[in-house]
Parts: C-alpha cells; structure tokens; sequence
C-alpha cells in the first residue's frame, strides 16, 4: 500500500501548497496521512482520490482514535458497511472523491464522539 507514492517525492517542496503551515508541518502532516492510509488499507490509486484533504483525513483519523480504545478496531472500522452511508464502506465513500463525503465522514464521527 502506497508503494508508489515514497516520502521523498510526496514531500518535494517544488509540489506542496502555499499554506499558513510552516514546511516541517506541512511534511508531518503528509508523513501522518500515508500512514493512516496504510493501517486503513487504501490503495495508492485511491489514495490519490482522497488526498488533497489532509484536515478532514486527520480529523477522523483522531476521532477513530477517541471512539475505540484498541486502534486496530478503528483501522478495521473503515473497511466495514455502514448503513449511515447508505451500505458503503467508509473508505468507499472517501473514494467518490467529494468533500461533501469527507466532511459527513467527519461529522458523524464526531458526532459520535461527541464533539469537540
């Protein structure tokens, strides 16, 4: 998983966006992301749907992380069926590639944590 997409070039300067972030954050940022890719299983051409939204993928990465206590569950929790996102997996509807699809992830993880 994500075999194609190495840490030197996902970080090249020359193609990251002018942010607010400093250039250590941003690099942290888009290390933290290929990593949670990897534990929830994505493939790099889905990947490369899902992953100019590195807010939202943090997001619910650190709600999974409050919502259970063993990691792996939540890792696994991505790949399962969820009838709120009519039968789709969570990984598949960040793969239709909207950020409306990101942002209902977030919100009903949130809203299951309980907010901020």
């Amino acid at each position: 998983m994500l075999s194609v997409v190495d840490a030197k070039t996902f970080t090249d300067p020359d193609i990251i966006p002018v942010s607010d972030y400093s250039q250590p954050e941003i690099q942290a940022m888009q290390r933290a992301v290929i990593n949670i890719f990897a534990r929830w299983g994505v493939s790099d051409g889905d990947a490369a749907v899902i992953l100019d939204r590195m807010s939202y993928l943090i997001g619910i990465h650190k709600a999974l992380r409050i919502i259970f206590a063993d990691a792996a569950t939540g890792y696994a929790w991505m790949s399962r069926p969820n009838r709120a996102f009519d039968g789709l997996t969570p990984i598949q509807l960040l793969k239709r590639g909207g950020m409306g699809d990101l942002a209902r992830l977030r919100r009903y993880l949130d809203s299951a944590r309980g907010g901020w």
